[in-house]
């Protein structure tokens, strides 16, 4: 009897947790509260810059904040409180935490070589934050570990701190960003390229 309850509770979360990604429309299970979410990226991203030089290049910052900005206001979240900074720094990365928050490192610019390129990696995150990924890793970690506790992870502690770090692809050392799922990779291309799109870029001019 007590199991069949369980069951019954657990059925019942995961249905309620379900929620369904703009443009690709698929069904994904989340359990963290947007809100909570978006203040979980929020605190991930300023602990990260810390550790991080940004750039001064003001032509180059202006550059991919236009960028940025012209794809962000034909998502599906236009009104999020984007904010996108530039890393000094040789990695070729970049990575995007709930909330609007994207970190572009300059060692990119190689691979990107022109605005079309630039908009291709922008998208990518962007639509990373617009289909909700970071909170679905989230989900998976807790429901991994046994820890119903959406509501109420912090980032003061240390090991409810780990697991949202990892979730969200920050890896021990901040700045070390780690892939997302191929679904979730393929995923985040597909809505990515739609945006693109809508935003006018001309998808030929693409070389990366």
């Amino acid at each position: 009897m007590q199991k069949h309850f369980i069951f019954i509770l657990l059925s019942g979360v995961v249905i309620s947790g379900c929620a369904t990604t703009p443009v690709s429309k698929r069904s994904a299970l989340i359990l963290i509260p947007k809100a909570q979410e978006i203040s979980l990226g929020i605190q991930s991203y300023k602990q990260i810059l810390k550790k991080e030089k940004e750039s001064e290049n003001k032509q180059l910052n202006q550059i991919f904040r236009r960028v940025g900005q012209r794809i962000a206001s034909v998502s599906d979240m236009p009104n999020l409180k984007w904010e996108i900074k530039l890393i000094e720094s040789d990695q070729k990365n970049a990575f995007s935490l709930p909330g609007g928050k994207i970190a572009i490192y300059t060692g990119i610019l190689s691979v990107a070589k022109n605005e079309a390129g630039l908009a291709t990696v922008m998208s990518h995150e962007i639509a990373h934050v617009i289909a909700r990924h970071g909170a679905q890793r989230m989900t998976q970690q807790m429901l991994l570990q046994g820890a119903m506790i959406g509501a109420h992870l912090s980032m003061k502690n240390s090991t409810q701190k780990n697991i949202v770090l990892s979730a969200l692809g920050v890896g021990v050392l901040y700045g070390f960003t780690l892939p997302f799922s191929r679904l979730h990779e393929s995923e985040a291309d597909q809505i990515g390229l739609i945006y693109m799109a809508k935003a006018g870029y001309d998808l030929s001019l693409i070389h990366i």
